[in-house]
């Protein structure tokens, strides 16, 4: 099921209400079976490896607590194997499959590996890393076995955050389950405030830019420089707006009810380095990565000491290139951001010498230029359908600029980017993208990190105001094309 859906709209108050109603011992039950039918609105059958994943590892975290020492990592190991073997064979099949064939076809050796007509069970990713959170902190000594089945699965299940996250530890989550929720109307607030926020984002925001982004990349040979670099701008603007559009409204149902999930997104393109960025962006992913891959292999390696961690932060970021996506696209982009941590990690000493000489504010617009430039420029592989596409979009980046010159050159880019409606919805998306940048300045400035934070204090007319703006928007500016979040395919 979508958020920006009409079928989310009679699912949520429904789902709340009778959680509400309901006494305290069955609540976890009536969640599990909404959590279900919430993933059964994508393809049913899918749910048996959910539950194929769910039942290894709730048997998994408790034979883990009980081993002896000398068996424990075993059982871990073969938690981890189901878990990335179902992954593996789903995501990533197909993508090994091509290029064995295509390796093998150079060698001249003739052999051929079948292909599957398969789909990718949606949200794999997303709950596939949250089960193996459990298991690994388990093993950690971090987290008690679950022994309530019901529970465990509705740790994996849980239908705010099952599709693409946060990617929740059990420390925060698994006990919320156990706790009774009373009603309350400050969390309520919170939470419907947040929500609405997110559908603003997705709806009137990211839905417009899909509009110019999937035409530039759709079809790349019908555009230069300038419609490229627009292309690649309006994309970053727009899987932002899209996926922490989809974070708020996964923290703010949850709120509703009462769950507290983890903050996934921070002002990420406010950063002034590539570090700062990544640990602003998908918060929840970047600090499992830093946690459960980076952090182990760099003391398993410590004693190459500064190549350790070069060689963690390469190899954390190719593994998390691929966890995006099965594509040599996606591989690229995530080295690219491995490769731009290992220069800031060597040159840290020489960067602050350098802006330590300049006046501040011109330090800071320089950094953040450039780290927003390069995560532009990275998202060009992310976006492009093909490592052909993303290729040919970078080499014809300088291309065109003169045609531009002209009002004639700008009319003619603004047709060919997005129709006849272009000027009323880019300037729509202009207002929308305006008003982010400014609430996240303010959001800077204050204590809290929630919208209704900027607004907390201020007079009842101009906090209804702001409200309504929203309301207003997404009712008559919003693109109503029920696309999915970018980040499902994940």
């Amino acid at each position: 099921m979508l958020f920006n859906s009409f079928d989310f709209l009679i699912f949520f108050p429904l789902v709340t209400l009778i959680y509400f109603l309901l006494p305290h011992k069955f609540r976890w039950f009536h969640l599990l079976v909404a959590s279900c039918v919430f993933y059964m609105f994508f393809i049913p059958v899918y749910i048996l490896i959910l539950l194929f994943t769910i039942i290894i590892d709730y048997i998994a975290g408790i034979v883990i607590e009980n081993a002896p020492d000398s068996k424990r990592k075993l059982f871990l190991i073969i938690s981890i194997a189901a878990n990335v073997g179902v992954l593996a064979f789903f995501k990533y099949y197909n993508f090994f499959a091509v290029n064995f064939n295509a390796f093998f076809h150079l060698t001249n050796i003739h052999t051929s590996v079948t292909l599957l007509k398969i789909i990718l069970p949606i949200g794999l990713s997303f709950h596939t890393f949250q089960a193996m959170s459990y298991t690994i902190e388990v093993y950690r000594g971090n987290q008690k076995a679950e022994r309530h089945f019901g529970i465990y699965a509705l740790y994996v299940m849980f239908y705010p955050q099952l599709v693409a996250g946060p990617i929740e530890r059990p420390q925060n989550l698994l006990h919320q389950f156990h706790a009774k929720h009373d009603f309350n109307w400050d969390n309520c607030k919170e939470g419907l405030k947040l929500m609405l926020w997110g559908f603003f984002k997705k709806i009137v925001i990211a839905e417009r830019l899909a509009m110019v982004v999937n035409n530039v990349y759709g079809n790349p040979a019908k555009y230069h420089g300038a419609g490229f670099v627009i292309g690649a701008i309006f994309f970053s603007f727009q899987i932002y707006t899209d996926f922490s559009g989809y974070s708020d409204i996964a923290i703010g149902s949850a709120k509703v009810m009462g769950f507290d999930l983890m903050q996934n997104f921070n002002r990420p393109y406010s950063s002034r380095s590539i570090s700062e960025f990544w640990r602003r962006w998908h918060i929840s992913l970047s600090t499992w990565f830093f946690d459960y891959v980076f952090n182990p292999m760099v003391a398993s390696l410590r004693a190459w000491r500064k190549w350790a961690i070069a060689f963690g932060l390469v190899t954390t970021f190719f593994i998390s290139g691929l966890w995006h996506g099965a594509s040599w696209n996606f591989i690229i982009w995530g080295l690219f951001y491995g490769v731009a941590l290992v220069y800031e990690f060597f040159t840290r000493s020489f960067r602050e010498r350098i802006f330590g000489a300049m006046p501040k504010r011109l330090a800071n617009f320089i950094s953040w230029f450039f780290t927003f430039s390069y995560v532009v420029f990275a998202s060009i592989f992310f976006r492009a359908d093909s490592l052909h596409d993303a290729k040919y979009i970078i080499a014809h980046l300088l291309t065109g600029w003169r045609s531009v010159m002209s009002i004639s050159g700008i009319k003619a880019l603004i047709t060919a980017l997005g129709g006849g409606d272009t000027i009323y919805g880019t300037f729509n998306v202009a207002l929308g993208l305006l008003l982010i940048f400014v609430l996240e300045v303010l959001q800077e400035k204050i204590e809290g990190n929630s919208v209704s934070a900027i607004v907390k204090g201020k007079p009842v007319f101009w906090r209804w105001s702001f409200y309504l703006l929203l309301v207003t928007s997404i009712l008559f500016i919003g693109a109503y094309n029920e696309q999915a979040f970018i980040y499902f395919q994940f």
